[in-house]
C-alpha cells in the first residue's frame, strides 16, 4: 500500500499541461488556475469552513484542508490545484500571535517593530507547520495526479509588512517608517523571512508540491529603489535556496509581485520560471520584455467575473490574444478571486479559456 502511494506520488500527473505551461513547453491549450480558488464565493467551502468553526481551524486540520482544496476542481475543469492554507503561517511559527477575527482580517499580538522584536526572530522549527506538509500530502494523494499541486508561501517583504503593521495597512505607514528609519533592521527581519520561506517552500515540495509559488502581495507598495533592495534582493536569497527537482521531476517556481509590471525585466534576471502578473500589465509587451524562457502567469481583471458571460468571454479571448503564440502562458486573474464572484461566472472563464486557446491553437 505504502509503495503505491509512493509511485502515485512520484509519477507524472495525466493532466500535465500546466507544468509544461511552466516550463514553456508546447500544450494543447492554455492551462488556467485562480488564485483564491478555494474560497468564500463557494457555498460549500463556506459549509466547510462553518464545520471548522474559524478560519485557522480549517487551515489546520488536514482533512478540512484537503476538502476545500478539492472543491473547486470538483466544479470546474482546473488545470491546477493550489494547498488551502495561509500566507502568514510562517510568522505565526515565529511566535507573534496569529488570529483571524471575523470582518477584520489577520492580526498579531506580538508584532515587530523595535531591536528587541527584531533579535528575538528566528527561523522556525518546521515541526510546529507539520499541519501543512501533512496537507500537501494527503492533498496530493486525494488528487491521484488529476492536476498538478502548487505550494506557497507570502515573499519576505509581504510577510514583513504584517509583522511590523500587526495586521493588514491601508498605508504602510509602520513598516515604511522602519524601512527608512531603521534598514538595518529592516534586513534583519527580511533575512529571517527568506531563509524561512525557502526552508517552508522546500519541506512542502519534499511533502508533495509540485509548484510553488511566492506571493509578494504588497511589493508594488515600494518606491522604486526600495522595491530593489526591500523585496527583489530577498526574492532572489528565497530561490537562490529552492529545490528545482525533486524525485526526478522539476519543480515549477512562480513569482508574483502585485504592482510589479515596472521590474518585470528584473523580476525575470533572478530566474524564476514563471512571471506572475496583476491585470495592469500588457502581456505581449511583457512577453517582448522577458523573452521566452520565463513563462507568464496572468492576467483577467477579477471583476470582469461580475459582468455577463459574453463579457467574460470577450476579455478571455482578449487577454489570450494578447499574449499571443501558444505556449509558456498560465491563464490566471490579476489578483485573488473576490468572495462575492458567482461561482457559474468562473465555469465561463475555464471553458472559455479551454476553448477559445485550443480554436487558437488549431487556426496557427
Amino acid at each position: 500500500m505504502i509503495a503505491a502511494i509512493i509511485f502515485r506520488m512520484n509519477a507524472a500527473p495525466p493532466n500535465d499541461t500546466f507544468l509544461r505551461a511552466c516550463f514553456c513547453q508546447p500544450t494543447p491549450y492554455t492551462p488556467v488556475w485562480l488564485m483564491r480558488q478555494a474560497g468564500r464565493y463557494l457555498p460549500e467551502y463556506r459549509a466547510t469552513r462553518a464545520k471548522a468553526g474559524s478560519f485557522m481551524g480549517l487551515a489546520t486540520n488536514v482533512d478540512f484542508a484537503t476538502q476545500v482544496t478539492l472543491q473547486p476542481l470538483e466544479r470546474y475543469a482546473l488545470d491546477a490545484a493550489i494547498l488551502f492554507s495561509d500566507i502568514l503561517t510562517v510568522p505565526d511559527a515565529m511566535g507573534l500571535g496569529l488570529s483571524f477575527a471575523d470582518g477584520e482580517g489577520p492580526r498579531f499580538a506580538r508584532p515587530v517593530r523595535d531591536e528587541g522584536a527584531v533579535a528575538a526572530l528566528a527561523v522556525p522549527d518546521m515541526a510546529k507547520l507539520r499541519y501543512v506538509f501533512d496537507a500537501v500530502t494527503s492533498i496530493r494523494r486525494a488528487l491521484n495526479g488529476r492536476v498538478p499541486l502548487i505550494g506557497f508561501a507570502g515573499s519576505p517583504w509581504t510577510l514583513a509588512c504584517y509583522m511590523v503593521e500587526g495586521a493588514g495597512s491601508d498605508d504602510y505607514r509602520l513598516v515604511k517608517t522602519l524601512l527608512y528609519s531603521r534598514p538595518d533592521l529592516m534586513h534583519q527581519i527580511l533575512a529571517v523571512n527568506a531563509d524561512a520561506v525557502a526552508l517552508y517552500l522546500n519541506t512542502q515540495i519534499e511533502a508533495g508540491a509540485q509548484a510553488v509559488m511566492l506571493f509578494d502581495s504588497w511589493g508594488g507598495v515600494l518606491a522604486d529603489g526600495a522595491f530593489q533592495a526591500f523585496s527583489l534582493a530577498y526574492l532572489q536569497r528565497v530561490l537562490a535556496q529552492l529545490k528545482t527537482q525533486h524525485n526526478g521531476q522539476r519543480i515549477a517556481r512562480i513569482v508574483f509581485t502585485k504592482g510589479g509590471g515596472l521590474w518585470l525585466e528584473e523580476i525575470a534576471a533572478i530566474k524564476p520560471d514563471v512571471i506572475g502578473v496583476d491585470w495592469s500589465v500588457d502581456l505581449s509587451r511583457a512577453r517582448r520584455q522577458i523573452g521566452q524562457q520565463i513563462a507568464l502567469q496572468g492576467n483577467l481583471d477579477p471583476n470582469v467575473l461580475f459582468a455577463p458571460a459574453p463579457k467574460i468571454e470577450a476579455e478571455v479571448d482578449r487577454v489570450l490574444r494578447s499574449f499571443g503564440a501558444p505556449g509558456g502562458h498560465v491563464f490566471n486573474l490579476g489578483h485573488g478571486i473576490s468572495q462575492h464572484t458567482p461561482p457559474e461566472s468562473v465555469a465561463v472563464l475555464v471553458d472559455s479559456v479551454h476553448r477559445i486557446s485550443r480554436g487558437m491553437r488549431e487556426a496557427a
